[in-house]
């Protein structure tokens, strides 16, 4: 169902960004910056202009995600550290090689979204987006993977994955719902199509790797069940197989079934002895 992931992974899996959402958390921090300090800068050079990619200002293919998820500096703080909680818990679940695919991937999707749109209106449509979508759609994938998973919301109210991906659900329609709405406006199509390009690359990854976490929870039940089998092997066998073995003369109960084998409590250590020596040993101290 996802071999040619699986394929990828191996033969690319060494070439993955280990941690990538500390580094998309710096570039949501560079972009504030630049933001802040003037916005004309990040939407003249830095946007996601469709045209501009197409008359060679390719840098635009990255830079656009540089746009923090808001221009107040609190919330965007705390946006930024729930984006990055969730990108480190997504990257240990999926591992690193997944995780920069289905990121990536989404970054790809966002490009050609635009340059389709533009294309596809003869140029009288510019539609730029940010990945403000593509990280939510994080929550619809880990939802679907542990939908009894809770998420602190607001660091104090604990609310299920599946519940959290039905708001999450809901924003999306209306972002995809918005250029029909008397009250959407130009910035509608920008949602719109940030919603439908993350969405599309949800699917995507999805298809691909719907058995992934049926994968581990079966992995992690064959590690549990070979640490009980384990735990439940007695500690004491000997390298012939015996259980017991007497300190004094060597005997196990396989030279003599009958035998019958005791630890001396006066003993400074686990010396079993047989019914022979049990009372004539030399305790040790």
């Amino acid at each position: 169902m996802n071999s040619w992931l699986d394929k990828l992974e191996r033969k690319f899996g060494r070439y993955a960004i280990p941690n990538l959402m500390y580094y998309l958390i710096v570039l949501y921090v560079i972009g504030f910056a630049v933001y802040t300090i003037n916005p004309f800068f990040y939407v003249n050079y830095l946007s996601l202009n469709p045209a501009a990619i197409l008359h060679g200002q390719i840098w635009r293919i990255i830079t656009f995600a540089a746009l923090p998820p808001s221009s107040n500096l609190i919330i965007c703080a705390i946006l930024l550290y729930v984006y990055y909680m969730l990108g480190r818990q997504m990257e240990a679940i999926m591992g690193a090689f997944r995780f920069n695919v289905f990121i990536f991937q989404g970054l790809i999707l966002h490009v050609l979204c635009s340059i389709l749109v533009y294309v596809c209106t003869g140029g009288s449509l510019i539609i730029g987006t940010d990945t403000q979508f593509l990280i939510l759609s994080m929550f619809f994938l880990f939802a679907m993977m542990f939908p009894d998973a809770q998420f602190m919301l607001y660091f104090a109210i604990p609310v299920k994955g599946k519940w959290l991906a039905w708001i999450d659900g809901f924003y999306f329609a209306y972002a995809i719902l918005s250029p029909f709405l008397p009250f959407g406006g130009s910035g509608g199509w920008s949602m719109a199509l940030g919603a439908f390009a993350s969405l599309l690359n949800l699917c995507l990854f999805f298809l691909c790797s719907r058995n992934m976490a049926a994968r581990k929870n079966k992995k992690r039940k064959k590690e549990y069940e070979a640490k009980i089998r384990q735990a439940r092997k007695p500690l004491n066998y000997y390298e012939n197989g015996a259980r017991h073995k007497c300190a004094v003369c060597g005997r196990t109960e396989l030279d003599n079934p009958n035998l019958e084998f005791r630890y001396c409590s006066r003993c400074n250590g686990n010396y079993e002895y047989c019914q022979d020596h049990l009372f004539t040993h030399t305790h040790v101290k």
